[in-house]
């Protein structure tokens, strides 16, 4: 723990302050870089900052807050039509500046040179984490791997090419593999060998398929060597057996990797760790269970509707499954759906917790990240670690990068999606043997493959609220779905109290108006037949803010150049349709 505080206060010490395209600036520290690379310690102190880079605990639990299989408070107003360049941001460069310079001096340290590839190593993954993420959000970046002066023409150089610096990224990448020292580390708090080779299966898995989806780009035979990359790069971390998926806690397995302080190790790779003795928090309760702070995120029923039954069948296969009250819907499934979402048999503090409506809009009210004792609902002090990279997701990576290459076998579900379904309390866990319609036609239309279509069933429903999903949804090329209907539970009639939970009281009506004489712990739900209301008028699953515009259009797979940024340099072009 000492480690993750040294770095949490260390995190600023040499980062350079933000003017300008932030490129120009000097590093802000108080020692001579003639005496601050001089020792390994030295090194050290300075390759902390460089964890600031990474998300905290906050930036995971808003990670889903713009997708498909989740609705908030609000439309998100990048989705409203609205959104211009001059809302644009994330321009900023100073993070990178700090690494170069760091490169550029480390090498006057008086360590062996397998000491200093070490740090050269770690100052290049972080290089590649910055430059993938600057990718992923405005495509054709300008590739730096130098500090710069005030006076060098290369601060008004116009944008690289997506190719260009996606090859630096994994160079970057594989520099580190090949270079950093030390084994697993326990804590997730530090990067390792382990941790470069899950990021990679993840960069280069996005990699792929964006050029294989995005055939405007015009570099789709380039994609296969990315996926080969993201399949080669898992299976590699695969093979070392330095992680295994968490099922020590039985059917709580999956959640406890997100509601403890201390790491499952066995599973979790890179953590946002967080610490009551040390006063590193997240807002996880107080962001889920405020009706005035948070997003009051709510997953959809199409969403949930693909959660399997515990037997392997498929929810959707039933006889009339849109018609199924809530308390009958969530019985006998897939245990991550319990482990989700507050239902059946849920306490908080040692009471029954139903799905709160002062909170939840749809019903399916998330508690995956957020802690059951209602302690912190109202301030941001939760001092649970959250994932940033774990193991499940390197299998996941590994499933779909081969289905995408049309290699997925037999064995490869056995030691992936298999592994997955039997942690999740799935008795029949093997491979399909025909396309699941719903999901065809609900998700993923342009899907013929049945494994592949299991595979992004199970990367949903494993990795959801932990912040993947949009980044799926643009490298598929389906930001369609985020125009998607917002659908909630089944209603079976209007002004009749309902028991979420079987608890033998009742916890919501769904009226137009609140009765007068309203009944004690009844939440009264106003369907306004306008942003509110049910499918069939007086009865039906609820239907939400379809009265409010939604678009996503071609252009909206990267975000608009910064206004400020072009203005200031007149060489940047800007993205295509902003």
């Amino acid at each position: 723990m000492k480690k993750i505080i040294l770095i949490a206060a260390l995190a600023g010490l040499f980062v350079t302050t933000s003017c300008s395209n932030d490129l120009d600036q000097l590093p802000f520290d108080k020692l001579s870089p003639d005496v601050a690379f001089t020792s390994e310690k030295d090194l050290e102190l300075y390759s902390n900052s460089f964890y600031k880079i990474l998300p905290n605990g906050n930036d995971i639990v808003r990670g889903d807050n713009m997708t498909d299989y989740v609705i908030g408070r609000t439309i998100n107003n990048y989705l409203t039509g609205t959104y211009t360049a001059y809302d644009s941001g994330g321009w900023s460069w100073s993070d990178l500046r700090n690494i170069n310079y760091f490169l550029e001096k480390f090498r006057g340290a008086t360590i062996s040179d397998k000491r200093k590839a070490h740090y050269e190593g770690l100052a290049r993954f972080f290089r590649a984490w910055f430059y993938f993420d600057k990718v992923k959000r405005f495509g054709d970046v300008p590739w730096y791997n130098k500090t710069l002066a005030v006076d060098d023409t290369d601060l008004y150089k116009p944008r690289d090419s997506r190719e260009l610096v996606m090859q630096k990224v994994v160079e970057d990448l594989d520099f580190a593999i090949n270079n950093i020292e030390g084994g697993k580390d326990n804590s997730a708090s530090r990067i390792t060998k382990q941790v470069a080779l899950a990021f990679k299966s993840r960069v280069c898995l996005y990699e792929g398929t964006f050029r294989k989806y995005h055939t405007d780009l015009g570099l789709t035979g380039g994609a296969t060597d990315w996926l080969k990359q993201a399949a080669n790069a898992a299976d590699e971390l695969m093979k070392m057996s330095s992680y295994r998926l968490n099922t020590v806690q039985g059917n709580q397995s999956y959640r406890n990797l997100f509601n403890k302080e201390a790491v499952e190790a066995s599973e979790v790779i890179l953590a946002a760790n967080a610490s009551f003795a040390y006063r590193i928090f997240n807002d996880a309760n107080w962001y889920y269970t405020s009706a005035t702070y948070g997003n009051r995120s709510n997953l959809t029923k199409s969403f949930v509707q693909t959660y399997l039954n515990a037997d392997g069948s498929r929810f959707t296969d039933k006889a009339g499954y849109e018609s199924i009250p809530f308390w009958e819907e969530v019985k006998n499934r897939d245990q991550r759906l319990e482990q989700t979402i507050r239902m059946g048999e849920y306490k908080r503090d040692g009471q029954a917790a139903a799905p709160d409506f002062t909170y939840t809009y749809t019903g399916y009210q998330p508690k995956k990240l957020t802690l059951d004792s209602s302690a912190t609902d109202g301030v941001a002090e939760n001092s649970n670690t959250l994932p940033i990279i774990r193991y499940a997701e390197v299998l996941l990576n590994y499933a779909e990068s081969r289905a995408e290459l049309g290699e997925f076998t037999g064995a490869d579900w056995d030691r992936t999606i298999k592994l997955l379904r039997e942690r999740a309390g799935i008795t029949n866990s093997g491979m399909p043997t025909k396309v699941d319609e719903y999901l065809k036609q609900q998700f993923f239309p342009n899907v013929t493959d049945a494994n592949l279509l299991e595979i992004r069933r199970e990367r949903g429903i494993e990795l959801v609220l932990e912040g993947f999903r949009y980044d799926d949804l643009r490298r598929w090329k389906l930001g369609s779905l985020l125009m998607k209907t917002y659908d909630g539970m089944y209603v079976p009639a209007m002004n009749t109290p309902l028991d979420m939970n079987g608890d033998g009281k009742a916890d919501v009506a769904f009226v137009t108006k609140v009765p007068a004489n309203p009944q004690k712990g009844v939440y009264y739900y106003i369907i306004d037949n306008n942003q509110y209301k049910l499918s069939n008028g007086d009865s039906g699953k609820l239907i939400l803010m379809d009265n409010l515009k939604r678009v996503y259009g071609e252009h909206q797979y990267v975000y608009p150049i910064p206004y400020s940024a072009i203005v200031l340099n007149g060489n940047l072009s800007q993205n295509k349709g902003w």
